[in-house]
């Protein structure tokens, strides 16, 4: 027979909580260059330097950092700051593929778009709709006369008020990926007319631009500035918002590994808080939703690149997500996307660029009718998104109308 002793050792062990180590190693730091084996704390965990970096964040690199395990110490971190979304935006693709062919029927229009301008209590869903695609030559074929005349016909002023009378902006679309050789040759031909039209297009109809142009092999780098400068000469940077015409915006690619011609250009000379040529990037998505590990390398830059691509700041990007009929995205808010990614929405820290945390919210691909793939579930009725957008525009606070976008 075991002593009594023995018979309590095994449950008083059983009660004791699991611990963790203090943390002790210093800080991460963005600003310093470290060296292999090096040791530091970032978000409660030790991590250990598997080769020399400066600026790559603990755990958003494997082959840069190891994680070395979670510590305790709740003095060595603040809490971190949150910044408030300003953006909550969908990209429109009508009921046709995003060619916008058909005109709309605004009754019909309504009975499938009720659920952006109305999530439940007579307020919309989001608050900013981008009209996808204009085809770039057709814009630089435009009539002077009649802007419209480089629009599809789809995308009518009635289809541009609908939003805009309940104070969601507006914005078309230039490009996408089935126009990228449309792009090329209306860069060669004219770019300076290219944005002058693409300016009167806005001002006709008062809207914002965005560019959308995915050449990731040889980009027309200096026909998009001519295009820039041509869009600016007529509608300034307006940092106010003011003027709808003059927001003029640009896609990246989720991350910083696709793109990069363009999207180290765009954070060079069109992105700086210093000197803003345009008024912020989406990181787009490819063949699944973003995530924050996508997002962080817009934050960080893509520094063991050669040239490397700078960091952003946080308040001049968006991050893109899916939405169809049947995702959580659209349907069921707590099991959604935008609330998994929330805290690092709110709260990403600036890493190079910037000085706020927190990026400018989320862009979600797409309602209407975006492919004609197998298995893809339109946002229109019997579906409908209340339950996902709706949700989220309440519990994030989404500002309607959009405010001035924050410029640090």
């Amino acid at each position: 027979m075991r002593p009594l002793s023995r018979l309590l050792v095994l449950p008083l062990l059983l009660l004791v909580p699991e611990l963790h180590a203090a943390c002790t190693e210093p800080l991460w730091d963005s600003a310093t260059e470290y060296q292999r084996r090096d040791r530091v704390t970032h978000q409660g965990h030790h991590w250990q330097a598997k080769r020399t970096s400066l600026g790559v964040t603990p755990g958003t690199h494997k082959p840069t950092w190891a994680d070395q395990g979670q510590c305790e110490d709740p003095g060595t971190e603040p809490p971190l700051e949150r910044t408030p979304m300003q953006i909550f935006g969908v990209w429109h693709a009508g009921n046709h593929y995003a060619d916008w062919s058909l005109v709309r029927d605004m009754d019909e229009f309504d009975q499938t778009n009720r659920w952006i301008i109305d999530r439940g209590d007579g307020r919309p869903s989001v608050n900013l709709v981008v009209l996808s695609f204009l085809q770039p030559l057709e814009v630089l074929a435009m009539d002077s006369a009649d802007p419209a005349s480089g629009v599809p016909v789809g995308m009518t002023q009635a289809v541009v008020d609908y939003f805009k009378d309940r104070q969601i902006r507006v914005m078309m679309s230039i490009g996408g990926i089935t126009y990228v050789d449309f792009w090329d040759q209306a860069l060669a031909q004219d770019a300076t007319q290219l944005g002058l039209n693409a300016a009167a297009i806005a001002a006709f109809f008062g809207v914002g631009m965005e560019i959308d142009y995915e050449n990731a092999s040889d980009p027309n780098l200096t026909g998009l500035q001519a295009f820039i400068d041509a869009y600016r000469s007529v509608h300034p940077y307006d940092p106010s918002g003011a003027n709808p015409a003059a927001r003029l915006t640009i896609d990246l690619a989720a991350g910083g590994r696709y793109l990069q011609d363009l999207n180290r250009h765009a954070t060079t000379h069109w992105l700086d808080n210093a000197n803003p040529v345009l008024d912020y990037a989406n990181a787009m998505v490819h063949r699944a939703s973003g995530t924050p590990s996508h997002w962080q390398e817009h934050v960080d830059g893509m520094p063991t690149y050669d040239p490397k691509i700078p960091p952003k700041a946080p308040n001049r990007f968006t991050g893109g997500l899916f939405l169809k009929g049947n995702m959580d995205n659209c349907t069921d808010f707590d099991g959604s996307e935008q609330k998994a990614h929330e805290a690092y929405v709110h709260t990403v820290a600036p890493n190079g660029a910037g000085t706020t945390p927190g990026m400018l919210g989320y862009m979600f691909w797409a309602t209407g009718v975006p492919s004609a793939r197998k298995n893809y579930v339109p946002t229109y009725p019997p579906n409908s998104c209340e339950g996902g957008m709706g949700v989220a525009a309440t519990v994030f606070e989404v500002p309607i109308p959009m405010e001035p976008l924050r410029q640090q």
